[in-house]
């Protein structure tokens, strides 16, 4: 098979010819996106007997997607991404080996890449594109180039008010890697252990705190304020990618360099890490040959020179950078393929892909202060170590088989007896009928909700490893409800996100109908002119996708360039790290969920007192109360019977309301005010995809939920 494959490599694309049926998948937007469509379209157009189905996903789910689709067979022939996980897709078996190492496809593509992309001797994609981190510069600002940090340092006193040096993600675990390999640090060593930790991990922090109280370079910068900050020349150079390029044409000149040397580190380069991305093919294609035949036409000079110009690429094929090409005359292109030669290429190790959020979490806490630069990084480890530990052990399934045999038997039991009962089948033919009109509607029940349901609780007995998975009974349980053998209200805990939870909703629910009641009680007021548009206007938060405000309000706590502390500014309050703290966290989620849910009670509320005849308020006033003897003896309880159900339904999407609590803070400070839904899809998502101990957390999450609203239903009946 290897070697039919080699031969496809070699460029044997006729072999597409036969094929039915192909499928793609990527997480490319913007102008890659486009680069890539053109790509195919090509494709396509040669190739006018096969079919092609082209899917992008989003990067946050890629990974996961492929893992739980391919073994399925539902997932595609050939799909684009990194190298850093082909050693995760190996260990999984989804990807198959195209051909030898020292082949001929070697020489057709740059060494960093195919070393990147292979694996004792075997290449296991078709490389596509080199990237890197380089140095952007505005000559504007900037009119020599700076060869070391210290220089870019020393810009802070000749550049103009309110213009940064310098500004990257230093938050990012990733750019933040440049920096610590210029320091003779690393992140992950060749064995998949820890590496930030130690002198030079704590120098190269101390070094971005020091930056950054030095206003060399801005407080929590995103990919999307450096872009901002640097097209509008408000910052001097910026680190980022070559995707940053393909934003910044066309709206303002640029310059790019490699990264620079450091004095402070012994005159080292800044070390960025190199991603190879590659076409891999899927071990369980539906035609492996013609798989590898479309895998390798992306690789071709003019696809290449196609997704270097358009997609600002920079492409792995060493044939497209030829004089009669013309890209090794662009002058970003040429640089970045250059730094991405001296790059380190970012380690395979399955382990990598836990790296980043811990040592993300280890340079926010040294940043805020809250801990020293050592115990932040010393944290960081002991997160890394807790999320790679050990899967439960194996456990025999006998047991609980026999038990749900005898369930099994023990239904079968009554259902006989129940049908032998005249009674009862009497009963049952009478309501035949009845049975037919709900039968669809408990088809649809059944399939969307009571059989997810079903197999997410049977999930929770199982851990996943290699692509399989494996019974472990209550373990997953018992590691949540012991807080795996940690402090039982540590960061982290299931008991303290689950008060953090209790806290979030309680708050929530309190000011959802405060508001919703006392907005609603002034609408309602007979002489009130221009209700319809304030109800318009009132609703308006509730009618705006929940993310879309999300992400707003996050722009606007932005500590040095968000809408509310300019407005503190206003007032002579200094600006607030709104998510440096739990305190201000909280309050910028609760402030957010507020926004989004008060429309719902008013409008409930609104319903509801259009129900009140008025003939009560007048027998009330006829009695001699007053207003707010009216309000509390007419108007609340005629309010409950449809304000229970309201707020029961808003306590039950707060408890899970996950788009805000993920989308403004981002369970900061350290993860304090993560909920528990938002908790369970990190264990499921970014940290070693531990679904079962996730659908274990959303379990308990459906069992308090279950627990709370019957016991209110009991209540109310």
């Amino acid at each position: 098979m290897r070697a039919a494959l080699f031969a496809l490599a070699l460029g044997l694309h006729g072999a597409v010819a036969g094929a039915q049926h192909l499928s793609l998948w990527h997480a490319y937007h913007g102008v890659e996106q486009q680069a890539l469509d053109e790509v195919l379209a090509t494709w396509r157009r040669a190739h006018p007997g096969a079919t092609l189905d082209v899917l992008a996903l989003p990067f946050e789910a890629y990974a996961s997607k492929l893992e739980s689709a391919i073994p399925r067979d539902h997932g595609p022939d050939v799909f684009i991404d990194a190298h850093e996980r082909l050693s995760s897709y190996r260990s999984l078996g989804l990807v198959a080996p195209l051909a030898p190492t020292n082949g001929v496809l070697a020489d057709r593509f740059d060494e960093t890449a195919v070393r990147a992309l292979s694996v004792d001797g075997e290449l296991y994609a078709m490389p596509l594109s080199v990237k890197c981190a380089a140095l952007f510069i505005n000559p504007a600002l900037v009119p020599l180039l700076p060869s070391t940090l210290e220089t870019i340092e020393g810009m802070r006193a000749t550049l103009p008010a309110g213009v940064f040096p310098l500004v990257y993600e230093s938050q990012s675990a990733y750019y933040h890697a440049a920096l610590l390999h210029a320091y003779g640090g690393e992140m992950l060593d060749a064995r998949g252990r820890y590496g930030f930790v130690g002198p030079a991990a704590e120098r190269s922090v101390a070094r971005v705190i020091a930056m950054t109280r030095g206003r060399v370079i801005p407080d929590e910068a995103s990919g999307a304020l450096v872009t901002q900050l640097f097209s509008t020349g408000r910052a001097a150079t910026a680190i980022s990618g070559p995707w940053l390029a393909a934003d910044l044409e066309g709206r303002i000149e640029f310059r790019v360099i490699p990264l620079p040397t450091v004095r402070d580190a012994g005159g080292h380069a800044m070390q960025p890490y190199a991603t190879v991305e590659g076409a891999f093919v899927s071990s369980r294609a539906h035609d492996l040959g013609a798989a590898a035949a479309l895998a390798e036409a992306l690789t071709d000079v003019p696809a290449a020179v196609v997704r270097a110009r358009v997609g600002r690429q920079v492409v792995a094929t060493r044939a497209a950078w030829g004089d009669e090409t013309g890209l090794s005359q662009d002058p970003v292109l040429a640089i970045f393929r250059a730094a991405a030669a001296s790059a380190r290429p970012m380690p395979v190790h399955p382990h990598m892909r836990a790296v980043f959020e811990p040592a993300r979490q280890a340079i926010l806490r040294a940043l805020r202060g809250d801990r020293s630069v050592r115990d932040a990084l010393v944290e960081g480890k002991r997160r890394f170590d807790d999320v790679t530990r050990p899967l439960p052990p194996r456990r025999d399934a006998t047991m609980v088989l026999l038990a749900l045999g005898l369930a099994a038997m023990g239904l079968a039991t009554t259902a006989v007896r129940r049908a032998k009962d005249p009674d009862f089948r009497l009963a049952l033919k009478r309501s035949l009928p009845a049975y037919a009109w709900v039968a669809h509607a408990a088809l649809t029940l059944a399939l969307l909700v009571v059989v997810p349901l079903v197999l997410g609780a049977a999930t929770s007995f199982y851990a996943q490893q290699d692509g399989r998975s494996y019974f472990v009974g209550l373990a997953n349980y018992w590691d949540i409800l012991t807080a795996r053998g940690g402090p039982i209200f540590g960061a982290g805990s299931f008991y303290r996100v689950l008060g953090v939870t209790v806290l979030w909703t309680a708050a929530n629910i309190t000011l959802h109908v405060g508001l919703g009641v006392g907005l609603a009680l002034l609408l309602s007021r007979p002489l009130l002119r221009m209700k319809a548009l304030y109800r318009v206007l009132l609703i308006v938060p509730w009618a705006v996708p929940s993310y879309v405000t999300a992400l707003a309000w996050r722009g606007m706590f932005h500590r040095q360039f968000g809408a509310v502390n300019a407005l503190l500014g206003v007032v002579g309050v200094e600006p607030v790290s709104w998510f440096a703290r739990f305190s201000t966290a909280f309050a910028a989620n609760v402030t957010t969920n507020v926004w989004l849910g008060f429309p719902f009670m008013m409008v409930v509320t609104l319903g509801a007192l259009a129900g009140i005849p008025k003939d009560l308020y007048e027998a009330a006033a006829v009695d001699g109360a007053d207003a707010w003897q009216r309000f509390w003896k007419v108007t609340v309880p005629m309010l409950r019977p449809a304000m229970g159900p309201a707020v029961a339904m808003g306590a039950v999407w707060t408890f899970n309301q996950f788009n805000v609590v993920f989308l403004v803070s981002g369970g900061e400070p350290d993860g304090d005010t993560d909920i528990l839904v938002s908790e369970a899809y990190r264990w499921a998502f970014t940290r070693q995809a531990q679904y079962g101990y996730a659908s274990a957390y959303a379990v308990l999450i459906f069992l308090m939920l279950l627990l709370v609203t019957r016991r209110r239903g009991a209540e109310a009946a």
